[in-house]
């Protein structure tokens, strides 16, 4: 098997959950689909600047030998840099069919406010 070939088997088995992130409301939302993942498989910490996801993603046992097997086992880990804009003490999470909800809600002094216009 040539080098090429085992980076490439390699590759396969790193996990890199599909993320989406908004803006609204005050705050940024992240979700991430982890399909096969429970709740108490994922950990968070927020140190410093950094929000750290990790989490695992194990295979069933089976005594079944695959004809195809694109769903692989293995660990994932994701790091996201905040910013000032964000509240460090204000971060909650949820998971839900397989979709971890990740909100980060703004400082106070950071969102947006509508100015009233008088007349003079």
């Amino acid at each position: 098997m040539s080098d090429r070939q085992v980076a490439t088997k390699e590759q396969r088995r790193q996990i890199r959950p599909l993320s989406s992130m908004v803006e609204e409301n005050g705050a940024i939302r992240l979700s991430m689909e982890m399909p096969g993942v429970p709740k108490d498989g994922v950990e968070l910490e927020v140190e410093g600047s950094e929000l750290r996801i990790h989490g695992r993603r194990s295979a069933p046992p089976t005594s079944q030998r695959y004809l195809l097997r694109e769903r692989v086992e293995g660990d994932f880990y994701e790091v996201y840099t905040l910013d000032e804009t964000v509240d460090r003490g204000k971060v909650e999470a949820a998971m839900d069919s397989g979709v971890l909800t990740v909100t980060l809600h703004l400082r106070e002094a950071e969102k947006p406010r509508k100015i009233q216009i008088t007349s003079r």
